[in-house]
């Protein structure tokens, strides 16, 4: 225990580090004027006459513990235990190093949080608790009429017995002994009465023991319905519900501004400001009240005593209760440093505090307590991002050129260029059907214009592909890393070979920074393994970034010790290998140097043996980073479902979400920090495609969680029952509830009685390609049907790409300019020879001439040919070449060539553009 352990209530000893893995629930309550803790078993099971105080507690990916303490208040509690609870909550915040959100929750006011932590609902019961035997309550069943409200967290209340209770904006559960009946008032909504089948199913079981029927009844229509004849005879028989009957629960309204107030020694409240707040005006040995109305702040300074805090609380009490506001209003306790991203909005320009640092020094505590628990770890392992999808499927890529695509080599390296966008098409088989992602890349140095069309051209190849893909929106430098697993061997290169860029850097009379085989360049090598790697080309001298030339930047400042790195002169190659770096970097450099030229003969040092000739070609040695660049840590992922109208666009987030969540009415923004998805529901008013990418735009706008999002976050477009795995990996996922026929409200009664009814599932298209993956599992080349290589952009009529870019051009009106096929090598396994060449091949090319094939001219077999030779084996285009040839253009036999080790055989085949 801390130093103030004093002050601490004994019953917190070793809190919120007592589970494992150290997350859930921790619940005491009041009884005889001390905590008790309350067992798992009656976890959920809340009492009207007591009060409870609820910790959660989440170890977090950065491996922080998060904590959010609650104290609820039952609407028939004394006063006194009410109270002692909220000092209480102080003293486990306390014990828990003041680092906790603390919530006063009132029966039948409880936050969306609250609510989530206890699925489906809390019906809270009457009495007291007591820590003794529960009694068994036998004897005459007790009818109870409930009303629900909520779409996503529930709010349940008991309500008197009476058909005047009924309304028409909330949505009733009539719990009898033999039955259930669910009344829904007609302007509740499709969710609310989904949400509300959840009740009904916990109370079947709960209360019924699975083994009770279960009734609808519409509000005004129950004409010639049984059920409903049965229902309003319970209560006396029909009586109109008259149309002014008010809902059970309150409505919150928006305020114009808001209201910060010091609270002082003596608990009186002095009003400082109104309006516009900043992080300054908060002392840290203070406490203020941030009124927001529906929502009350306190703030604690770090220095504040116990004493002044527990002040604090009773001021903000009394002067709710002196307004009338003790019941609509939510109050949440903060101290200094564990402010939530919803309080920090209201402050102009609330400093980031992301410190690496402070995460390792959180993966080290959570390890420490896992070694006290008795388990032997030293560390928390360092997570890295393993592909979620097949990655051998197939792959095509366009350069954006105005309306038009150019078809670009997808075979081997994938080659993008800074100053162009490109379109990235990836298909693969599924476990369920073949899906596909439409990538736009938009290079940091392209045009306006060629943003624009790349989104014109995701959104139209979307319409006329098969299934619904997945559209991806995402910038160079900000790649997430599925698309490096997907593209394999990436090279990004500076400059670019379009016309509007080219056109561009000639109106402004800019030099043409273009990559070439004989400039001079300095490539940084990255990459996890050997199939998602990268060369990406830095800064050499100025560059063309965001239309404008920023200052002169020079090559050696650009070096990381944390990375390899090949620099291309006209006179020699080097390849620098940063003191950081690990075998596997040296790895990834070797087969980069293969894949930029097989020719090239490098100079290679490790850093500090660098030779004179090495920084004279950079200009000059100056500093660069030498400090270990560390990987940015994982953020938990938050899920917010979208209310949008013509101007304007507001978000809620869902707690403790699950698949369930996803009504298929609404459209879900799943922010994961470093990729944002937007999921639409297939039953929602929201036009595919294109209004759900300006519901992202305008979330990265917004920066709801206060996290400093960029613009460029990678930007996902995902639709119902065309999920990714890369997605659904977030949820518990149900395949079968996500192809489930109807909407919300049909689909879980169907659930609840047991009549799951599923969608027509869609016909598998894998056949339709099939044949192009390898029988080895590796990627496909980017072919069609026929065989013949695509050369041609995707058809696309005049006035869909006029109809979508006007749109696109809108949604990218506000981004600012300037923003901060390949194959399987199989492992690239460099066996010798002798002891395992692939024998059969060896066999099947021996030096005869290969009488089952016909023989083709080179001109014709490259990648690159004007006149491409149809209906061949993609995957061995040497061996359509005659015996003479052959030797010419390898400088040996094939008896020679298939001897030598797969990677050696596809180094010295992509040299001559046939791989």
């Amino acid at each position: 225990m801390p130093y103030f352990a004093k002050d601490v209530d004994a019953a917190f000893q070793g809190a919120g580090t007592k589970m494992y893995p150290f997350i859930g629930l921790e619940i005491w309550c009041v009884e005889n004027l001390s905590l008790v803790p309350v067992p798992k078993s009656s976890h959920g099971k809340l009492f009207s006459g007591s009060v409870y105080l609820i910790l959660n507690t989440v170890l977090l990916k950065d491996g922080m513990l998060e904590h959010d303490v609650h104290y609820w208040l039952g609407k028939d509690a004394n006063e006194v235990e009410s109270l002692m609870v909220s000092d209480k909550a102080l003293e486990l915040d306390l014990a828990l190093g003041s680092c906790t959100v603390q919530y006063q929750e009132k029966q039948g006011q409880e936050s969306a949080k609250f609510l989530s932590y206890f699925k489906p609902c809390i019906i809270p019961c009457e009495g007291v608790y007591t820590s003794g035997p529960e009694r068994s309550n036998r004897g005459t069943y007790h009818i109870t009429l409930l009303a629900c409200k909520g779409e996503h967290a529930i709010s349940v209340k008991e309500v008197p017995f009476s058909r005047s209770s009924l309304n028409h904006d909330d949505v009733f559960i009539l719990d009898t002994e033999s039955k259930v009946y669910l009344f829904s008032g007609h302007n509740s909504s499709i969710q609310e009465r989904a949400k509300a089948l959840e009740v009904i199913k916990y109370i079947k079981e709960e209360k019924h023991g699975g083994k009770c029927q279960v009734a609808t009844i519409e509000d005004g229509k129950f004409v010639g319905d049984s059920d409903a004849g049965e229902f309003w005879s319970i209560f006396g028989g029909y009586a109109p519900i008259p149309r002014d009957s008010s809902s059970f629960f309150k409505k919150q309204h928006d305020v114009p501004f808001v209201k910060l107030f010091l609270i002082t020694i003596q608990g009186k409240l002095c009003e400082t400001s109104s309006g516009t707040f900043s992080r300054e005006m908060l002392d840290r040995e203070k406490c203020y009240i941030l009124d927001c109305d529906a929502e009350v702040y306190v703030w604690m300074g770090r220095c504040t005593s116990i004493s002044e805090r527990k002040t604090s609380i009773t001021a903000t009490e009394d002067f709710l209760r002196s307004q009338g506001r003790s019941t609509r209003s939510l109050v949440m306790v903060l101290t200094e440093g564990s402010e939530t991203p919803k309080f920090k909005s209201n402050f102009v320009g609330w400093p980031q505090t992301d410190n690496p640092k402070l995460y390792e020094e959180g993966k080290g505590k959570v390890a420490a307590i896992f070694k006290q628990q008795g388990y032997n770890i030293k560390e928390l392992p360092e997570e890295y991002c393993q592909p979620l999808i097949n990655c051998r499927g197939k792959l095509e890529v366009w350069g954006v050129n105005g309306d038009h695509l150019s078809i670009m080599p997808s075979e081997g390296d994938i080659k993008l260029f800074s100053g162009d966008c490109h379109i990235v098409k990836y298909t693969y088989q599924s476990s369920q059907r073949d899906e596909s992602i439409l990538y736009a890349w938009l290079g940091t140095a392209s045009i306006k214009e060629d943003r624009v069309d790349a989104i014109s051209h995701i959104i139209n190849m979307a319409k006329s592909t098969k299934g619904t893909p997945v559209l991806a929106q995402i910038f160079e430098g900000k790649e997430p890393d599925q698309f490096f697993w997907v593209t394999q061997r990436l090279i990004v290169l500076k400059g670019g070979t379009f016309t509007r860029y080219i056109n561009f850097i000639q109106e402004k009379g800019f030099a043409d920074n273009t990559y070439s085989a004989r400039s001079s360049a300095l490539f940084r090598v990255q990459g996890s393994s050997l199939e998602n790697m990268q060369a990406i080309q830095v800064n050499m001298g100025f560059h063309l970034r965001a239309m404008q030339y920023d200052c002169l930047c020079l090559v050696a400042g650009s070096l990381n010790s944390s990375y390899c790195y090949i620099l291309q002169t006209e006179a020699a190659v080097f390849s620098w290998i940063g003191s950081l770096t690990l075998s596997r970097d040296h790895d990834l450099l070797d087969r980069m140097l293969e894949l930029l030229n097989p020719a090239w003969q490098p100079k290679s040092f490790r850093e500090g043996g660098e030779p004179d000739e090495f920084w004279s070609a950079l200009g000059g040695k100056v500093d660069y980073p030498r400090e270990k660049e560390i990987r940015k840590h994982i953020e938990d992922p938050h899920l917010f479902v979208c209310n949008c109208s013509e101007d304007d666009f507001k978000v809620k987030e869902i707690f403790s979400f699950t698949q369930d969540d996803l009504t298929t009415e609404d459209v879900f923004i799943l922010d994961c920090y470093t990729e944002i998805y937007v999921w639409l529901g297939s039953q929602s008013n929201v036009q595919p495609n294109l209004q759900t990418i300006q519901f992202g735009l305008k979330y990265l706008e917004g920066d709801i969680l206060a996290q400093g999002l960029s613009l460029e976050t990678p930007l996902y477009m995902v639709t119902e029952r065309h999920e990714p795995e890369f997605f659904t990996c977030f949820f518990d996922w149900d395949v079968s509830k996500s192809h489930m026929d109807g909407n919300s409200f049909e689909r879980k009664l169907a659930l609840l009685r047991g009549e799951k009814k599923l969608e027509t599932p869609p016909r598998n298209s894998s056949r339709t390609y099939s044949s192009e993956y390898y029988q080895s599992g590796s990627r496909s080349k980017s072919v069609s049907s026929t065989g013949m290589p695509r050369s041609a952009s995707p058809s696309l009529s005049g006035s869909q790409l006029a109809s979508s870019t006007a749109i696109a051009k809108k949604l990218l009106s506000e981004q600012p300019v300037n923003h901060s096929s390949t194959v399987d090598f199989h492992k690239l396994e460099s066996r010798n020879p002798a002891d395992g060449a692939d024998l059969s091949l060896v066999a099947e090319n021996d030096d005869d001439d290969d009488a089952n094939l016909l023989k083709y001219p080179y001109e014709r077999l490259t990648l690159t040919s004007d006149e491409p030779v149809s209906d061949i084996d993609l995957t061995k285009r040497e061996a359509y070449l005659s015996k003479a040839e052959f030797l010419e253009k390898f400088g040996m036999t094939t008896r020679a060539f298939y001897a030598l080790p797969k990677w050696r055989q596809n180094k010295l085949k992509i040299s001559l553009n046939l791989f």
